[in-house]
């Protein structure tokens, strides 16, 4: 058994909410909540977000997991 750091992403806000991954894990928090960063960034100006619904939001977190090493894929 072995203590990661799971990325969880979601996307979209109240009832068209989803979880589109969460099977990547990270031996680091750094490393994970950089990514979580990364996924989570947004580009375009004040004026673009006129455009964007609730159906374009991006959240990304980490959270700490007990699991079997063993069952695990690649972890970074």
């Amino acid at each position: 058994m072995k203590h990661v750091f799971l990325l969880l992403v979601y996307i979209g806000a109240g009832d068209d909410r989803y979880l589109a991954s969460g099977d990547m894990f990270f031996a680091s928090i750094d490393r994970c909540n950089w990514y979580a960063s990364q996924v989570s960034r947004r580009f375009g100006t004040p004026n673009d977000l006129q455009y964007n619904s609730s159906r374009d939001a991006v959240i990304a977190y980490c959270v700490p997991k007990y699991v079997n090493a063993d069952l695990l894929p690649e972890i970074y």
